[in-house]
C-alpha cells in the first residue's frame, strides 16, 4: 500500500512538472498572439511597438540582398468590412527599387505595407499604395455582396527574419490600421523560387544602374507574337511622349524603359458591354465597375508574374486596342490603350496616378463609386485639399494676392490658387489651377502643383 501511494505521488509530481514545462514553452507564443491580436485591433500606436526609419537609418546590405520579394494577397469584403487573405510568397531575380529610399517619406496611399526588423523592430522598409478594391467599396454592388481583390507588394529581399503589416487608412479617423501581420523568414520553403517564365525584352531606353533611376516595365496586352513589332514600336512612341513633357522631359537621364514581349492569344481587349471577349495575358476589360471607358484587370498576379523579367519600379500596360480608356492606381500598376487618338495623354494622366500619386482633378465626369473622401481631412493626394489644413498643401505656392478659395473665371486661368472642384466633387475638395493634365484632356502641361510632385518622387527613386 505504501508502495503504491509513493508511486502514485511520482506519476502526480511528474505529471505537475511536464504541465508546468507545457506552460513555460508555450506562453512566449501566446504573449505573441495577445501582442498580434492589440496590434490588429489597431489599439496600440506603432510609435509603441517599432523604432521608426526617422530614429535609425536604414543601410540596405545591412538587411537586403538585391532581389524582390513578392507577397500576393487578396483584400476582400463589402462596403462595410474589408480583410487581407494572405495567398503566396515568390522571390524575384531582381530588385529594381532604390538601395537609399527604403521608407516612404510621403505618407500617400490609402493603404501600406511595411517590414521591420524583427529583432531590433525597426522599420526597414514602407510603400504606400492604392487598390481598385478601394473605388468597389463605394459602388451599390459593394452594399449587397461581398468580393475579393488580387493584389501584391513587392519590396527587396530580406536577409533575415521581418515582420511585414499591411495597413489601411482610416475613413472615420484618417489614421493607419492593420489589417495583417505575419512574420516571414527568408529561408521558408513556402517562398516560390522558381524561375521566372522568360520574355523577349526591349530596353528602349537605357540611362544606368536601376538602383537610383525609375525604371519603367511596359508590358504587352492584346498584341499576339506577331504584334510585337508594332508593340516595340508603341512602347518607344509612349515613351518619347512621356519623356517630352516636363517635368519629365527635365529628367530623361533619371529613366529606364524596358519593354516586355508577352503575347496574346488574341489581339485587341475585351469589352462586355459591346459583347466582345477577347483572349488577353492579363485579361485586360473595358467595364470596369460598368464604367465603359473604364480599363482595368483584376489579374495582377500575372502582371507581375511578366514584369519580374526586368528591374521595375513602375508596371504600367499597353493594350493594344483604339478604344479611348485606361486605369491607374498608385504603386500598383496602370494601363491605356495605345491607338485612341487620345492614348497618348491619358497613358500619361494614368501614369501620374500610377506614379506621382496624383488624384483626378475632375469633377464633373460620370463616375459610379462614391464617398471616396471625408471632408473633414486633408486627402493624402498632393494635388487636392479640402482646406482642412491647407498649408500642408501648395498654400506657399500661392500668390499673396491671389483669393483663397479662387473663382473659376477667366481671370484666374493660368493661376495658381485653390479652385473648387476636383476629386470627382464639384463641392468641398479643391484643385490647384483651372486646368492641368489630371483633370482633362485638353490642358496642354502638368499644373505645376503636380510637376512639383513628379518631381520630388523622381528624386526619390534616384537617390
Amino acid at each position: 500500500m505504501v508502495f503504491l501511494q509513493k508511486l502514485l505521488s511520482v506519476k502526480i509530481f511528474k505529471t505537475a512538472a511536464l504541465l508546468i514545462a507545457i506552460l513555460l514553452l508555450t506562453m512566449p507564443c501566446f504573449i505573441q498572439a495577445q501582442s498580434n491580436k492589440i496590434l490588429f485591433d489597431g489599439s496600440v500606436p506603432q510609435s509603441q511597438t517599432i523604432v521608426t526609419g526617422a530614429e535609425r537609418s536604414v543601410v540596405f546590405d545591412d538587411f537586403y540582398i538585391a532581389k524582390t520579394l513578392r507577397v500576393d494577397y487578396f483584400l476582400a469584403g463589402d462596403a462595410h468590412s474589408e480583410i487581407v487573405y494572405f495567398s503566396q510568397m515568390k522571390q524575384e531575380p531582381f530588385w529594381g527599387g532604390s538601395h537609399k529610399n527604403l521608407t516612404d517619406p510621403f505618407a500617400y496611399g490609402t493603404y501600406r505595407y511595411s517590414a521591420y526588423d524583427s529583432v531590433s523592430r525597426q522599420l526597414i522598409f514602407s510603400r504606400g499604395f492604392s487598390s481598385l478594391f478601394q473605388e468597389w467599396k463605394g459602388t451599390d454592388e459593394a452594399k449587397k455582396m461581398k468580393r475579393a481583390f488580387p493584389m501584391t507588394a513587392v519590396l527587396p529581399f530580406p536577409k533575415n527574419t521581418i515582420r511585414f503589416v499591411i495597413e489601411k487608412r482610416s475613413f472615420e479617423t484618417n489614421d493607419f490600421e492593420i489589417l495583417f501581420d505575419r512574420f516571414i523568414n527568408p529561408t521558408d520553403y513556402f517562398i516560390n523560387r522558381e524561375n521566372i517564365h522568360p520574355l523577349k525584352v526591349t530596353k528602349i531606353k537605357d540611362s544606368g544602374d536601376p538602383a537610383d533611376h525609375v525604371d519603367i516595365a511596359f508590358i504587352a496586352e492584346g498584341y499576339t507574337a506577331g504584334d510585337m513589332e508594332k508593340f516595340r514600336n508603341d512602347a518607344q512612341r509612349i515613351c518619347d511622349y512621356f519623356m517630352s513633357v516636363e517635368p519629365y522631359s527635365g529628367n530623361t537621364g533619371h529613366f529606364n524603359f524596358y519593354a516586355i514581349e508577352a503575347p496574346s492569344d488574341e489581339t485587341g481587349v475585351t469589352i462586355p458591354g459591346k459583347d466582345i471577349f477577347v483572349n488577353t495575358n492579363i485579361h485586360s476589360s473595358f467595364y470596369t465597375f460598368d464604367m465603359d471607358r473604364y480599363l482595368t484587370t483584376f489579374d495582377t498576379k500575372s502582371i507581375y508574374d511578366i514584369a519580374a523579367n526586368v528591374p521595375y519600379d513602375v508596371v504600367f500596360v499597353l493594350v493594344n486596342s483604339e478604344r479611348y480608356g485606361g486605369g491607374g492606381f498608385y504603386n500598383h500598376y496602370g494601363q491605356s490603350t495605345v491607338d485612341n487618338q487620345l492614348s497618348l495623354v491619358v497613358a500619361i494622366h494614368e501614369f501620374g496616378h500610377t506614379f506621382a500619386g496624383l488624384a483626378d482633378e475632375y469633377y464633373n465626369a460620370e463616375v459610379t463609386y462614391s464617398g471616396y473622401y471625408n471632408l473633414k481631412f486633408e486627402p493624402w493626394e498632393p494635388n487636392i485639399t479640402t482646406n482642412v489644413n491647407f498649408e500642408t498643401k501648395w498654400k506657399k505656392m500661392v500668390s499673396p494676392d491671389t483669393p483663397i478659395p479662387t473663382a473659376r473665371v477667366p481671370k484666374y486661368t493660368g493661376t495658381i490658387g485653390m479652385f473648387e472642384g476636383g476629386g470627382y466633387l464639384s463641392k468641398g475638395i479643391y484643385s490647384p489651377m483651372m486646368d492641368c493634365r489630371m483633370k482633362s484632356n485638353e490642358a496642354s502641361e502638368f499644373c505645376p502643383v503636380c510637376k512639383d510632385a513628379i518631381k520630388k518622387m523622381i528624386q526619390f527613386y534616384c537617390e
